[in-house]
């Protein structure tokens, strides 16, 4: 099966786009894109702070408040929609999934943020009143010196470590350079197996530590266990594939691996708290 939420390429909504970033004024993306409005999914990796301007947006079918001085991030692939009120402003950057790659040591470096884990309530935050500042002057040098690629790099980690720190560091992994690594490898392996793996016995043997490690290690860091961890991107594929009308119950139940519509619909129903067919006719 192949997905049908339309896939947005850097190309197609960025200008002044060069060498894999772009950097821009949100008034004037909304502009340029003013019919995006529809769920849709990147496959570049994108950040937005606002300034100012009201209404929602929609992260995975979670859906935020827009306040003055939020910023979220997204990932490729996550699926995305939005309606705002009002004059909208603040800043947009839109950069390729290998833009960092051949600057860095560390290729996967940026997963060590807690806003680029891919989880959606680590995502969008609200930027404290200390660093509203810095980072506004960093987004205009950005603007103005949009064809230097390695004062972009380093500009857009300096803000990334900006905000990594205002954090709540109880829920960052500090240090721990060995456990978030192991973490950030089991939600590599859920994104590559959920279909066909869904016990933690199965991704401990991959990851060579023992089922209650990982299950320690995800309640530590994640609050949940990691049968929770499993099941929650299970549902999250379920959702993402319910929105698109092309697909039938038993087609998707079919793609995500169950034996049956009736096995599937409990499953949906115990994690969402109502039927698939409920929650297509809620989102679309």
């Amino acid at each position: 099966m192949i997905s049908k939420v339309p896939i947005i390429e850097q190309c197609t909504v960025s200008t002044n786009f060069r060498r894999g970033v772009m950097i821009e004024g949100l008034a004037g993306y909304l502009e340029r894109n003013k019919n995006l409005v529809f769920p849709h999914r990147h496959n570049f990796y994108h950040l937005l702070w606002f300034t100012q301007g009201g209404g929602t947006h929609t992260i995975d079918f979670e859906t935020f408040e827009v306040v003055p001085w939020q910023i979220y991030f997204m990932s490729p692939g996550q699926i995305h929609t939005w309606s705002f009120i009002g004059e909208m402003d603040g800043y947009v950057v839109n950069f390729d999934a290998d833009f960092f790659k051949t600057f860095l040591l560390q290729p996967d470096y940026i997963t060590l943020f807690s806003f680029f884990s891919g989880l959606v309530q680590d995502e969008v935050f609200v930027v404290q009143e200390k660093e509203r500042g810095i980072i506004e002057e960093i987004f205009k040098r950005l603007q103005s010196y949009a064809d230097d690629m390695d004062f972009a790099r380093i500009s857009l980690l300096y803000i990334f470590h900006l905000l990594e720190q205002q954090r709540d560091r109880s829920t960052v992994l500090q240090d721990d350079t060995y456990n978030h690594t192991l973490l950030r490898n089991f939600l590599n392996l859920i994104e590559s197996n959920f279909r066909t793996l869904r016990l933690p016995k199965e991704y401990a043997a991959l990851l060579y530590i023992t089922p209650n490690h990982l299950n320690a290690l995800c309640r530590e860091v994640l609050g949940t266990s990691a049968g929770d961890v499993i099941r929650k991107r299970v549902l999250l594929e379920a959702k993402r594939l319910l929105v698109i009308r092309d697909y039938g119950i038993s087609e998707i139940a079919y793609e995500l691996n169950f034996n049956d519509n009736s096995y599937f619909t409990k499953f949906f129903k115990k994690g969402v708290g109502m039927t698939p067919e409920e929650f297509r006719r809620k989102h679309i």
